[in-house]
């Protein structure tokens, strides 16, 4: 902690008496981790938002084959 700025450094003397443990090991997300998960969960509820809307307009009901051109059935059979 050499490289600290002194008033960081005085910042961090003032906090460390207020926790019990600090442990200078240990990883958090923090605020930029929040604002991550935040930012992709307002992304997740977009696109769901989104493919319920375009679900909404999809049309499941089969059209009627009475095509002129479908005279001939298809068999499914491959000629190749």
């Amino acid at each position: 902690m050499a490289d600290m700025s002194a008033s960081a450094s005085l910042a961090l003397t003032h906090l460390v008496p207020l926790a019990k443990e600090f442990d200078e090991d240990k990883v958090t997300p923090g605020v930029l981790g929040f604002i991550v998960f935040a930012a992709l969960a307002l992304a997740v509820w977009g696109l769901m938002k989104s493919m319920n809307r375009h679900m909404g307009r999809v049309n499941f009901a089969e059209a009627d084959d009475q095509h002129p051109d479908a005279s001939t059935p298809d068999t499914g059979k491959s000629t190749a």
